[in-house]
């Protein structure tokens, strides 16, 4: 096969190869961490589900559902989607599967691939990984700001600190029919081109969301959610606003109420929220989420409420490397093993022992002399090297080399697997 005839990965795809996928990994782990702390439990959910799962749950406005999905007809003429958002998938499941006929609050995360049909651009992909948690069956503040939290605490055991989160309230079915009636009001009094008309009409909320400048500056005095929410709504985020100023999730978290937030899904209500990275420049979104009250009922369940977030692992990743952080372990490998002659059977059972002891470890392979051994050796990347030779072998010990120092200690073999693990364990420790 040609060069020019090579398959490449589509377009808008991110692909994560070592080194860097490292870092990816522990970015995915370190938020799995804060959720599992916070009694979630791991839910896997389909890759494609019914078109109709995600008009109905995420919104026929929504840019998501009217220009990014990817959609197609099975054998079966069935229409189904790839997943462009992950709540309403689970909440699919929880219905599916009565989990919310047992213990309240349902608490699950997720993570995995998402899609939407979008130009790709740097932060912005047609493949997106995602990380998310959802609360389902209780209209607590406290589960708001649990759920804010986990987030926050998920940036900040990554090393994060150039990240800021915005909160507001969206109102609920009671206060939002008021408010809306004076936003069309309002809109109906500007120079609106006829797709925004038409968006305003399905779902007016969505128009202060619009980027465009020329919008923009006609929507200065538009009134807004905020200042309409009824007396329920205003001490439903007066509380949550409380939680988060008091630490009462075990950390304080910083915020600023940013009133003109409207995020891209229907289905929020009440409690929404978007944590943003300035290092990032136009893509600056890491994550976000909100509370949504009425979209169980309206994909066939009770009337539950439910809160939720959705973290860009992509982004986050970026977001990472703007700080210069580098997230997980500083190597791929604890321990590098040269076999020497005809070390090479001793060599692979050391192996075997020092994996089962706990320490990535990995061995030279073709029959190399000694240069070219430590050569591999060094490429490797591990702190530490065991040498074995076959008068190491009558001798019962084995060359251990810190490819730090370049000192070289001969150490026992049944004392290998605990000075190594022991020089590995001090080593981490003062690196933190």
């Amino acid at each position: 096969m040609s060069a020019h005839d090579r398959i490449a990965a589509p377009k808008g795809v991110p692909e994560y190869l070592p080194p860097v996928s490292s870092s990816w990994l522990a970015i995915r782990e370190t938020l799995a961490r804060q959720a599992t702390l916070a009694g979630y439990g791991y839910i896997e959910l389909p890759v494609f589900e019914e078109t109709a799962l995600y008009v109905r749950g995420v919104g026929e406005s929504t840019d998501v559902v009217s220009k990014e999905m990817y959609t197609f007809t099975d054998r079966g003429g069935r229409s189904l989607t790839l997943r462009p958002e992950g709540t309403a998938g689970v909440m699919r499941s929880v219905i599916e599967h009565s989990l919310d006929r047992g213990q309240l609050p349902v608490k699950l995360w997720y993570a995995g691939p998402f899609f939407r049909a979008e130009r790709p651009q740097h932060g912005r992909y047609r493949q997106l990984q995602q990380f998310g948690v959802e609360a389902i069956g209780s209209e607590d503040p406290a589960l708001d700001a649990e759920v804010i939290a986990i987030a926050d605490n998920g940036y900040r055991a990554l090393g994060l600190t150039g990240y800021r989160l915005e909160i507001t309230s969206l109102g609920c079915a009671d206060c939002r029919p008021a408010y809306r009636e004076k936003l069309v009001a309002f809109l109906e009094g500007l120079d609106l081109d006829d797709a925004t008309r038409e968006r305003a009409r399905i779902n007016p909320l969505r128009v202060l969301d619009d980027k465009r400048p020329e919008v923009i500056a006609q929507l200065t005095d538009a009134p807004l959610m905020i200042d309409h929410l009824d007396e329920a709504c205003a001490e439903h985020f007066a509380a949550v606003r409380a939680l988060l100023d008091a630490g009462g999730t075990a950390s304080q978290v910083t915020y600023t109420v940013n009133p003109r937030m409207v995020r891209g899904l229907d289905y929020y209500t009440r409690t929404t929220f978007e944590f943003v990275h300035d290092g990032l420049g136009a893509q600056s979104g890491i994550g976000g989420g909100g509370r949504y009250d009425g979209l169980m009922s309206e994909l066939g369940g009770q009337e539950l409420s439910g809160i939720g977030f959705g973290l860009g692992l992509d982004r986050i990743l970026l977001a990472c490397q703007a700080e210069g952080l580098t997230p997980g372990p500083a190597t791929a490998l604890d321990v590098y093993v040269v076999p020497l002659g005809a070390a090479r059977q001793r060599a692979a059972l050391l192996v075997a022992e020092l994996r089962r002891a706990g320490l990535r470890t990995d061995q030279g392979f073709g029959e190399r002399g000694l240069k070219g051994a430590m050569k591999a050796a060094d490429r490797s990347g591990a702190p530490l090297v065991v040498v074995v030779g076959e008068r190491d072998l009558e001798a019962g010990v084995a060359q251990v080399k810190s490819m730090d120092t370049g000192d070289q200690v001969p150490v026992p073999w049944d004392d290998l697997a605990t000075y190594l693990t022991n020089v590995i364990a001090a080593t981490k420790e003062q690196n933190q």
